[in-house]
């Protein structure tokens, strides 16, 4: 006779790591999420957990739905708090990535023509908790993924503050005059607002 209560871990692509759990009075199959125990399947303690994973397999796309409406969930509370953090979910921080290049590039690009700076680099929308964006000598910009959970007018101000190293590559005064211009003398108010948020 098996156990009363018994668990298995499983991995599966696109969803992470799952708990099957057999426990005594469970009735039939049944998916849960939560952000405290993840993906959990409940089944029957007399049936096989072969079962459970192909239940789980034929709900693979609603697990991944709930799994990308938990994170905005988080990443909303997080944004609140004045976090910026990425889901743990790899299928949620691919979405969030690909939302991210589709929001940063177009905008930077926007910003570039607007100011009339000469920008022909690359873009890059990186995963990175050392900094929002930098540029290279070579003039190509590299951009955090997490600038799409800042509030627009902090967003625009990092964009902002990258295109003005294509014209000067160091923090000195040229730089700091031509930002401050660009921003309507509100340069050192929005660093300072950033300063309040915290990359995780």
């Amino acid at each position: 006779m098996p156990p009363r209560n018994s668990q298995k871990v499983i991995t599966v692509p696109e969803i992470g790591n799952v708990l099957l759990s057999k426990r005594a009075g469970t009735a039939r199959l049944r998916i849960s999420v939560s952000p405290r125990r993840g993906v959990v399947v409940s089944l029957p303690r007399m049936l096989p957990y072969s079962v459970a994973e192909e239940f789980l397999l034929s709900k693979r796309q609603w697990v991944m739905d709930a799994l990308h409406r938990q994170a905005l969930r988080q990443r909303k509370t997080a944004g609140e708090g004045r976090t910026a953090a990425v889901p743990d979910n790899p299928s949620d921080l691919r979405r969030m990535r690909e939302e991210a290049r589709a929001v940063l590039a177009p905008r930077l690009l926007e910003m570039a023509g607007a100011y009339g700076i000469p920008f022909r680099g690359r873009i890059a929308v990186k995963n990175n908790v050392s900094n929002w964006g930098s540029c290279s000598s070579k003039g190509n910009i590299n951009l955090n993924m997490r600038l799409i959970l800042l509030p627009e007018h902090l967003r625009d101000y990092v964009l902002l503050h990258e295109l003005c190293h294509i014209r000067h590559q160091d923090h000195g005064p040229a730089f700091h005059a031509m930002l401050d211009s660009m921003l309507h003398g509100q340069e050192q108010a929005l660093r300072k607002e950033l300063t309040s948020w915290q990359i995780i």
